[in-house]
């Protein structure tokens, strides 16, 4: 799953102040009715006021860091479902149900994709273990159970993001022969 989607902004989509490090920003991900995947950021005191186009696939919320200058800003720039899973599931981010719901799935499509390994549970048994095969850092993920409910949910939410399926193209209608 890749798809190209704009940076974190630079400022507040709602107020338009310049984000600072420390500063909580708020994140959404939208779909437009014309299928462009569309982000938008704003401080966390200032998101009640967002009102962003389209449907919104998930939120987030974030404390902001700055990142290091030799970090290749082509790379930030691409969304793959192992930097959503690395946003969404970094412990600086407050879950919510939507976002743990798709850091679980996430974290199933990356498993079977060996860039994360299955390091157990947490003590508590509400969090299973993953290992970034790259980095090394461990994460912990939501053990949400795998119920069609789950999956009929994170459709929706990949919908918005990926599109839908595409439509079988209609069969053109013969008409039926006379009666004789």
């Amino acid at each position: 799953m890749e798809m190209h989607l704009q940076p974190r902004a630079a400022s507040c989509f709602v107020s338009g102040r310049t984000f600072c490090e420390g500063d909580r920003v708020a994140s959404l991900l939208t779909r437009k009715d014309s299928g462009e995947v569309v982000r938008y950021d704003a401080l966390e005191s200032e998101a009640g006021s967002l009102r962003p186009e389209g449907f919104v696939a998930c939120r987030w919320v974030q404390v902001l860091r700055q990142h290091p200058k030799d970090e290749n800003p082509d790379r930030a720039l691409r969304l793959t479902a192992e930097n959503l899973f690395l946003t969404l599931a970094d412990p600086a981010t407050e879950a919510t149900p939507e976002t743990a719901r798709l850091v679980r799935f996430l974290a199933l499509l990356l498993e079977r994709k060996r860039l994360l390994r299955p390091k157990g549970r947490t003590p508590d048994g509400l969090r299973d273990l993953y290992e970034h095969a790259r980095t090394k850092q461990l994460f912990e993920v939501p053990a949400i159970e795998l119920e069609p409910e789950f999956f009929v949910a994170v459709r929706e939410q990949l919908t918005v993001l990926v599109g839908g399926p595409k439509a079988p193209p209609e069969a053109p209608v013969e008409p039926a022969a006379p009666a004789t």
